[in-house]
């Protein structure tokens, strides 16, 4: 599994780059943003590490580069900027998740193996299946989304939590459920991220169609069906 780190501190790439290399994984330093965003785009990765500090080319905006034109690679933020407007800003940049310096690098190593089984596990089982709510459609197999007819563009975080809620028929699950299930650890980010991500995807799935399909149950989570 390839992964690209781009950091400007050398001694924080090459310390993660040699522990994520005895532990499996082949890795590319980018030392900044504009040579990890030219990186990014000449080779298929399996995930991005991303800071946000970075020479020439910020993190928010080699994010938002990224996902121009690829949205199923796993993009983290590891950065020592850990405000809540910070992380949301990241979120809303594309990234999947987001881990504030100093961490456990025990962590960091579970975090990207869940995002990398994901990535290659769960397509061979759920191939072929055609999932619909109203005129809402999700093919599991290419994991892509249309509504009318019309395709939507979503992140390979936003597609998961999608096809969660879908899968859910119309049961109310609660943000700790959908941390858990979509996330697939338990962790504290410090910030309301299912909420953030249920924003997300209103924005793309509800604001220009009817009905309006993502709904919210006050105090106990969200659900999906047609208002």
């Amino acid at each position: 599994m390839s992964i690209l780190f781009i950091e400007d501190e050398p001694k924080v790439a090459t310390s993660l780059q040699k522990g994520l290399e005895e532990n499996g994984f082949e890795v590319d330093l980018a030392p900044d943003g504009a040579v990890g965003r030219h990186m990014a785009s000449q080779k298929a990765y399996d995930l991005i590490l991303l800071d946000i500090n970075l020479p020439f080319v910020n993190g928010y905006e080699v994010c938002r580069s990224i996902r121009s034109t690829n949205t199923e690679v796993p993009i983290i933020m590891v950065t020592a900027r850990g405000t809540v407007d910070e992380k949301i800003s990241g979120f809303d940049a594309g990234a999947d998740d987001y881990m504030v310096k100093p961490f456990d690098f025990r962590e960091l190593l579970a975090r990207i193996r869940v995002f990398l089984k994901r990535g290659g596990g769960g397509k061979e089982m759920n191939e072929g299946l055609i999932l619909r709510v109203a005129d809402l459609e999700l093919n599991t197999a290419s994991q892509t989304v249309s509504r009318q007819g019309m395709p939507i563009v979503l992140t390979a975080k936003e597609y998961a939590l999608l096809e969660f809620l879908v899968r859910s028929n119309g049961r109310v699950v609660t943000r700790a459920e959908i941390t858990e299930k979509v996330w697939d650890v338990n962790f504290d980010t410090g910030t309301n991220v299912v909420d953030v991500y249920i924003n997300f995807l209103r924005k793309k799935i509800d604001r220009n169609f009817e009905p309006k399909l993502i709904q919210t149950k006050q105090g106990v989570g969200y659900f999906l069906k047609p208002q």
